[in-house]
């Protein structure tokens, strides 16, 4: 599987991996911060944009493997994104120099749950690829988790749902079946071995993926927490500015260290 990719931005190497329903066109708004100071790969995740639909969570891993930059580089992912990001991490910790990780999640460790969810998640494919993409985002913009995104300006918030619209319905569904939280293995027994500097970013009125931060940092060795005021569950959204700052920092505070 070969995923379609953007680069833009000069300097040290950066990825960026959208959420559910995104693209590497997410973080566009991000060009002029970020992009002074990286040189940025946002790739189409499988089942979005332009790249092909998801076949399996291992299948992914190997698709980012072979279409992200050959010499490490500072990952940074939100939400589906964020979960990828981690097992990359953990995966191929040598190609990875930081982690930034968006309100993102290890899985679900009870096996029953994340079989509810699984079938949670099948449900909604099939409820995408019955009804087509515009009832699925009319859908899935009504998710309380989503609500931060209401108040987004005008412009970001209409890129945001034009993005949402052009994707494909089969992809969206493949996505949920392979690349959701009920596919995805659980890596909460893992992340004690994570040796990459990592910061887990979360919004403050995002109660659930706050708590799941606090729960990472507990087990990740010399993790840093973040919490982002005034913010929900996609901070790069809701507070660019501030996104951009604290991701520079953590990377800028991190090699020092390293050095």
């Amino acid at each position: 599987m070969t995923l379609a990719k953007a680069t833009w931005g000069s300097g040290a190497p950066l990825v960026l991996l959208h959420g559910f329903t995104g693209a590497g066109s997410a973080f566009d708004h991000l060009r002029e911060t970020l992009g002074a100071c990286f040189r940025v790969t946002a790739p189409d995740l499988p089942g979005h944009g332009n790249s092909p639909e998801a076949t399996g969570w291992d299948d992914a891993l190997r698709a980012l493997r072979d279409a992200l930059p050959a010499q490490p580089f500072f990952l940074a992912g939100y939400s589906m994104g964020a979960r990828l990001a981690l097992a990359f991490a953990l995966r191929h910790p040598g190609r990875v120099r930081t982690l930034v990780l968006e309100s993102g999640s290890p899985g679900i460790e009870d096996p029953a749950e994340r079989e509810r969810r699984r079938a949670e998640d099948d449900r909604l494919a099939a409820f995408a690829l019955r009804e087509g993409v515009a009832a699925f985002v009319a859908r899935w913009e009504e998710h309380p988790t989503l609500s931060g995104l209401r108040d987004l300006p005008t412009p970001l918030a209409i890129a945001v749902r034009e993005r949402r619209l052009r994707s494909s319905a089969a992809g969206l569904a493949s996505a949920l079946r392979h690349l959701g939280a009920g596919a995805q293995p659980s890596l909460w027994d893992e992340l004690p071995g994570l040796r990459v500097p990592t910061l887990l970013l979360a919004g403050e009125r995002d109660v659930k993926f706050s708590d799941i931060a606090r729960g990472m940092a507990g087990r990740i060795p010399g993790a840093r927490l973040r919490l982002l005021s005034g913010c929900g569950h996609s901070p790069h959204l809701e507070a660019p500015a501030r996104y951009a700052e604290v991701v520079s920092g953590f990377v800028t505070q991190s090699e020092g260290e390293r050095t």
